[in-house]
């Protein structure tokens, strides 16, 4: 057993994620570096980067100091885009959650269809360790698509109460059989007590946040961890309203913007937005701690199409040629951050299109690893880096 997942899942059980103490199956050994390979030798892959996904439901671009907001600021976020690459012409997949995971998690337009291997089942099928955290539309099971870990929610509308009192949870080989001297797996909800009773004592964006640097704690590909690289999926569900139609982001409180001459829904959506930029903050000092600053790719975006605002008083959240509502093209565009210290340039700003069918692709040859036949996006990697288009067509800005 992994003495060093162990003692966080202990130490994290209040927290509602646990960190899994999954197997370290021999099959993978030869993948990673320090393993030797059947000849005896080292493998020649270099050492695989981490990736993480944050796509934060209802994100846009003037929700980001970085992009144009200067009613607030966003500092955590603005460091991404400053110390990494921010693209100015990233569109979600769709209006619609659903079909937006589905394009980041198939490489393609096309729906996931049942059976179909998502991105998360393909990375840990070439040894990564998979996490999701947040919501999921895409199945009931997350845990049977590719992912060792997850706590979330099974729904939107699960998702959509900001004080739920449960969250779902999967954490293999975490609950002790003592009659059969095995660990067994949680698969359940587990109950937030602080938000029983109509209580609302945790606020799960928070809570969701927070999970993000105590999975990267507990899975830091280390000698303890085997160096084996993680892949992490965050669909925050915020900063999206939470009942159609109205401006409603409720939040335990609007600071720092309970002065400002503003609407009520404007302080607590900014407020809300400030929460968001206060976890991706802890989740880049979690890195730093763990060694991980220059191993960690990270990409920061909107998961669907921003909603148009009820109140046109809210409209000053919109920066210059942001569009909401209506149907053209343009109101899918969604703010893009790739941070990758030591990889991605900093400080530059691409005009490069690309959408959410490409992200997979990326993602596969960040990890060496092939990009599969059925994905009709592509690998973005060589803009990313810097470089010309190689087994990409070049991108260039839309006309």
């Amino acid at each position: 057993m992994n003495s060093k997942r162990l003692f966080v899942l202990v130490a994290a059980l209040a927290s509602f994620f646990v960190p899994s103490v999954h197997a370290q199956h021999d099959s993978l050994a030869s993948i990673f570096t320090n393993a030797p390979g059947a000849n005896g030798r080292h493998a020649a892959i270099p050492r695989r980067s981490s990736i993480i996904l944050i796509a934060c439901h209802g994100l846009a671009l003037g929700d980001l100091s970085c992009y144009g907001q200067t009613n607030f600021q966003t500092p955590n976020l603005d460091r991404l885009a400053a110390e990494g690459t921010r693209f100015t012409d990233y569109r979600a997949a769709s209006d619609e959650l659903a079909p937006a995971q589905a394009a980041l998690m198939t490489g393609s337009q096309a729906a996931l269809v049942p059976g179909q291997a998502t991105l998360a089942a393909r990375l840990q099928q070439r040894g990564y360790h998979t996490g999701l955290i947040g919501e999921w539309t895409l199945g009931s099971q997350p845990w049977t698509q590719g992912f060792d870990e997850f706590a979330g929610f099974l729904s939107e509308q699960e998702a959509d109460n900001y004080y739920s009192d449960f969250i779902w949870r999967y954490a293999p080989k975490s609950v002790q059989d003592a009659t059969n001297r095995t660990l067994k797996a949680w698969n359940k909800p587990e109950e937030i007590y602080d938000n029983t009773g109509g209580r609302k004592g945790k606020f799960i964006p928070d809570l969701l946040l927070g999970a993000m640097a105590r999975f990267v704690q507990a899975n830091a590909p280390d000698f303890a961890n085997h160096y084996q690289p993680f892949f992490l999926v965050v669909n925050l569900p915020a900063p999206h309203t939470v009942t159609p139609g109205k401006d409603d982001y409720p939040v335990p409180t609007d600071a720092p913007f309970g002065g400002e001459n503003w609407p009520q829904a404007a302080k607590n959506r900014a407020a809300l937005v400030t929460r968001l930029d206060a976890g991706v903050g802890r989740l880049l000092e979690q890195l730093k701690k763990s060694g991980l600053t220059n191993n960690t790719a990270i990409f920061l975006t909107g998961a669907v199409a921003p909603e148009k605002f009820a109140d046109t008083n809210l409209n000053f959240f919109k920066v210059k040629g942001e569009v909401r509502g209506g149907h053209a093209d343009d109101r899918r565009r969604v703010p893009m951050i790739a941070y990758w210290p030591g990889h991605v340039p900093g400080g530059h700003v691409s005009q490069a299109p690309w959408s959410a069918a490409d992200f997979a692709p990326t993602a596969m040859e960040i990890a060496y690893a092939k990009p599969a036949a059925e994905y009709t996006g592509v690998s973005m990697l060589p803009v990313l880096l810097g470089q010309a288009g190689t087994n990409a067509p070049d991108r260039l800005p839309r006309q």
